[in-house]
């Protein structure tokens, strides 16, 4: 038995489904917006790629003897609040 997708129901199906989520993410964003909030895009780097921790160990090596990062490593020592943190 053949089967036939009538192709104008299933274009209607499509534009409703998508109306619908588009209205609601139209809503949730107004709400978030009217309790103060604002969308913002950040791009972070893809610590999943394998290249991401080859990249971590190079510029680790490059400081790793640098008298001024030791100082800066010896301040944040001495300025860190870690109460409530343990090790």
């Amino acid at each position: 038995m053949l089967h036939v997708t009538d192709l104008n129901k299933y274009r209607r199906l499509t534009r409703y489904n998508m109306a619908g989520v588009a209205e609601r993410v139209q809503k949730y964003r107004a709400n978030l917006r009217k309790a103060g909030m604002r969308p913002v895009q950040i791009w972070v780097p893809d610590t999943r790629l394998p290249a991401f921790s080859e990249e971590c160990k190079r510029q680790s090596a490059l400081v790793k003897n640098d008298l001024q990062e030791q100082d800066v490593l010896r301040f944040l020592d001495k300025t860190a609040d870690r109460d409530g943190w343990k090790a």
